[in-house]
């Protein structure tokens, strides 16, 4: 259902729609690395996240009838972004669910977007249940996060463009490193690097607590973690793993990193101060698995993604500043 043609075919159609962000390097980051890390910058997409990618793939698919309907998603704010953004393009009606904790700066980019919220408390209420109910009563088409098949492939345009990027500079990649919640963004990237750079490994970075997806991989079940707890990696924090994401994984994904949220912090503390790049937690964990060690890129060319840069300013502040971030249960 997720091939190499079909990112292919989504690149073709995102381009022009979506920022071909660029593929930077960095002295400072290669010489505490000891190899060369070539990142990808995807806060530099529309309205801060990859997910503008899998959500215009996915939308600009949608039948007549389906796009007269409207939409619903349910997300954290990224994808909810993404979708509202595609969505008003082709001008469809949009209808986002997301947690009553959402970042304030997702939730009112969606807003200003024109999408209709509606909230839910993501530690007593399952999100798919609570949209499932919505899209039933509505009549809506689903755009999942990251479980559909244009999604993944929507996604897997990034992994192209640094295969692309990284080529021209005579370079082959020995590592991918993804930021990983639900697995859209890996899986559409392994699924590219397997038929261009069928030598590149896949791993996936996870915050500590929400590390579901590779033990999935690991233990060969699908793995939920506990959504009671608390993370400043909201993004990441995806219960489980998707039903088609997680076979694509198992088959292509080589090893995974848990990272602490200090280890999240310092990372988006050296991003700001060294590579003058706001990240936000989620979009982090890839980054912090080179700078903590846990991802041995000692001698070799690793690209990774930093995923999104929607951020509050209070938490930001906070991070910087190494004062302690207040939940908002």
């Amino acid at each position: 259902m997720v091939s190499a043609d079909g990112v292919r075919a989504a690149a073709d159609r995102i381009a022009g729609k979506a920022v071909r962000t660029p593929l930077l390097e960095n002295a400072i980051l290669n010489d505490r690395a000891g190899g060369r890390i070539l990142l990808k910058p995807e806060m530099l997409q529309h309205y801060g996240s990859f997910k503008f990618r899998g959500a215009y793939n996915l939308i600009s698919q949608l039948s007549p009838e389906q796009r007269k309907a409207g939409v619903l998603a349910w997300s954290s704010g990224n994808h909810a972004q993404g979708v509202a953004y595609a969505a008003k393009l082709m001008g469809v009606k949009a209808t986002i669910l997301m947690p009553e904790d959402a970042p304030a700066i997702k939730l009112r980019n969606v807003r200003a977007l024109g999408a209709e919220i509606i909230t839910y408390d993501r530690y007593t209420e399952d999100r798919e249940e609570v949209g499932g109910k919505i899209m039933a009563e509505r009549g809506l088409a689903l755009a999942p996060p990251f479980d559909h098949p244009h999604t993944i492939e929507g996604q897997g345009t990034a992994a192209l463009e640094v295969y692309e990027d990284a080529k021209a500079r005579g370079l082959t990649l020995e590592a991918f490193i993804t930021c990983c919640g639900g697995g859209g963004l890996t899986a559409g990237s392994a699924v590219i690097l397997e038929d261009v750079s069928p030598g590149t490994k896949v791993w996936i970075a996870e915050p500590e607590g929400f590390d579901e997806t590779w033990a999935s991989i690991r233990d060969g079940a699908r793995c939920r973690a506990d959504v009671s707890q608390h993370t400043i990696c909201d993004a990441l924090a995806s219960p489980t793993p998707g039903k088609l994401t997680l076979p694509i994984m198992e088959r292509l994904v080589c090893g995974g990193v848990a990272l602490t949220e200090d280890e999240v912090r310092d990372a988006m503390v050296f991003a700001h101060q060294t590579l003058k790049l706001t990240v936000e937690p989620g979009g982090a964990v890839a980054l912090a698995a080179i700078l903590s060690g846990k991802f041995e890129a000692k001698g070799k060319i690793v690209a990774l993604t930093l995923s999104g840069g929607n951020v509050d300013a209070g938490l930001f502040a906070a991070v910087l500043e190494n004062r302690p971030i207040p939940t908002a249960r």
